[in-house]
């Protein structure tokens, strides 16, 4: 929707034409003549192409780079970069995306919180289930699991994605065939086990988490959702969510048996586990639903309050899951990233935290998917204004509406029907389409000063309510 800008503002040159991007991903995101080589594809790289931005493979000319991991690691802190470039990940992003830093990060604010004397909002952190990290606490959930006689734990692997080296367990003798040498010895650095480079054997670190035994299933399917979070800042902290995302599901009925404990298909919702269940659905639906859908369901089933309630709690969930690294986050003007949470509903819809990832998956398996994914990435592109139309005060850029700043939380206008705008139809195309107009009124008015001038915001607009703003309690020094 950039075209929107371009064609409203009248600028020479046209700023997209200044703007150089590199990309590591491919276009084309399945291996030629596999099943799935036809409809899936990797869309950041048309976003970055559709608004008219230069490709190049130079290794510093340019004004964002959509890289990986490992160039973050090994490359970012040996070069220099310009005040107008941007990466897209932060430099130490693993102490929220791995998923044993952050239950490391997430524990530790609760027990400030405790210290402090804030019980109400320790127990905001307390929305993962019963963790530990093996091996260095593997006695501990011995312990825990003597406790909870019967349950079922699920081990992931620290270092893996997309649910690779994940099983379950619910007898202590099914964990003997991992429990690691007695000689095991902690990495010396936190990243090194990213994109597991150090997963040798008897030094892998293992999540251990008690499995929620009563997940909530629609059509007798598992499902889990994927949202989407934009960080533009540590400090100070500010936080977009995007309002659309997407729900999961396995294709396998669900079954709580647990002698069927092997069949990860009803159990791991992951795509890439799913896409192999050979089922001509998944071809037909990518088995997945819209938030938007998921909402309305959840309205007719539950009630209104009860879906206000979800909502409120998940964007509570990604606000402490930020805060518990923000000052263990290394802060850079030239980085910023799009997470994908990963949260599960059990039958009383409280959510659950399973994972953050630094890299959720961009390629659409189904058309649908790949119009909310170009959609998203695009809005991510607007919303980092590499052109300079903004203003930076804007509440809602695309899809994505402002959550959390320094402080301040942010959400619909009071006395609205819903209290959370995840979930709600996402009106990007006509947002960005007003945004454009009252941009290029604010530069025709004087050209000079388009950038520094205050803008139309959203709660500026004439007839539309403000939003709701009010200060968010938080553990994390604010910047004011």
């Amino acid at each position: 929707m950039s075209e929107n800008f371009r064609r409203l503002v009248n600028r020479d040159p046209p700023p997209a034409a200044l703007i150089r991007f590199r990309c590591a991903k491919l276009h084309k995101a399945t291996a030629a003549g596999s099943d799935a080589s036809a409809n899936e594809f990797n869309t950041i790289y048309d976003v970055l192409k559709s608004r008219g931005w230069k490709e190049t493979d130079a290794e510093t000319d340019w004004n964002i780079f959509w890289t990986d991991k490992d160039w973050i690691h090994q490359t970012y802190e040996k070069i220099h970069l310009d005040p107008h470039q941007h990466v897209n990940h932060f430099l130490n992003h693993y102490e929220l995306t791995r998923k044993d830093l952050l239950v490391k990060n997430m524990k530790r604010m609760k027990r400030q919180c405790e210290k402090d004397g804030k019980p109400e909002e320790a127990s905001k952190y307390n929305v993962y289930p019963i963790t530990f990290v093996v091996p260095p606490e593997y006695n501990m959930f011995v312990e825990e699991f003597k406790r909870h006689a019967g349950s079922t734990w699920i081990m992931k692997p620290v270092g893996r994605s997309q649910g690779a080296g994940i099983f379950l367990v619910n007898k202590l003798a099914q964990v003997q065939q991992w429990r690691p040498s007695t000689n095991w010895k902690p990495p010396k650095d936190n990243k090194d086990l990213e994109d597991d480079d150090n997963a040798k054997e008897g030094q892998e670190l293992y999540v251990v988490q008690k499995y929620v035994d009563e997940p909530l299933l629609i059509g007798n399917k598992k499902f889990d959702m994927r949202l989407y979070v934009m960080v533009t800042s540590y400090q100070p902290l500010t936080v977009y969510m995007h309002r659309g995302g997407f729900c999961r599901f396995s294709m396998s009925r669900y079954s709580g048996d647990k002698s069927d404990m092997t069949n990860l298909g009803q159990h791991l919702t992951n795509v890439a586990v799913q896409k192999h269940s050979g089922k001509s659905a998944y071809k037909r639906t990518g088995a997945k639903w819209d938030m938007c859908r998921l909402k309305s369901y959840i309205v007719a089933v539950a009630g209104q309050d009860t879906a206000n309630r979800v909502m409120n709690d998940i964007e509570s969930i990604v606000i402490h899951s930020l805060l518990s690294v923000q000052k263990v986050m290394i802060n850079d003007k030239h980085c910023f990233e799009m997470y994908g949470y990963d949260i599960l509903l059990d039958t009383s819809f409280k959510p659950w935290l399973l994972e953050v990832n630094a890299s959720p998956s961009l390629t659409a398996n189904t058309v649908a998917d790949y119009d909310m994914k170009f959609g998203l990435l695009d809005d991510v592109m607007t919303l980092l204004d590499l052109e300079k139309y903004l203003t930076g005060n804007e509440l809602q850029i695309g899809g994505f509406d402002l959550l959390y700043r320094d402080g301040l939380r942010y959400g619909p206008p009071e006395g609205s029907l819903y209290t959370s705008f995840l979930g709600c139809a996402n009106n990007r195309a006509k947002q960005l389409e007003r945004l454009a107009k009252s941009r290029a009124w604010e530069f025709d008015k004087d050209p000079r000063e388009g950038k520094a001038g205050a803008g139309v915001s959203n709660e500026q607009c004439p007839g539309r309510p403000p939003r709701k703003v009010y200060p968010y309690p938080t553990t994390a020094a604010s910047t004011k």
